[in-house]
């Protein structure tokens, strides 16, 4: 009977004791941190709370966000992985 263990984390400093092993990745884009008040010396964010594709996947448009406009380098990346470890 094989045995399978699925461990989600946020970093990958963690190591599978087996060889038989699979990593996952997603990648999300969260809140918007761009300054919009940069240029008077402030610190100003638009609230967007998270990325959505203004475009097709593969088009220019997909790297801009359709709540605020700007470009996806602008929001917080979050990746979380997933590692699978089989056994026997």
């Amino acid at each position: 009977m094989k045995k399978r263990q699925i461990v989600v984390r946020r970093d990958r400093s963690g190591r599978c004791s087996d060889t038989s092993a699979s990593t996952y990745g997603s990648v999300r884009y969260r809140e918007c941190q761009k300054n919009h008040a940069a240029n008077m010396g402030g610190h100003a964010v638009d609230g967007c709370r998270e990325f959505m594709a203004s475009g097709v996947e593969g088009t220019a448009a997909a790297f801009t966000c359709a709540a605020c406009g700007c470009h996806r380098n602008f929001h917080r990346r979050e990746v979380d992985t997933e590692v699978v470890c089989e056994s026997s």
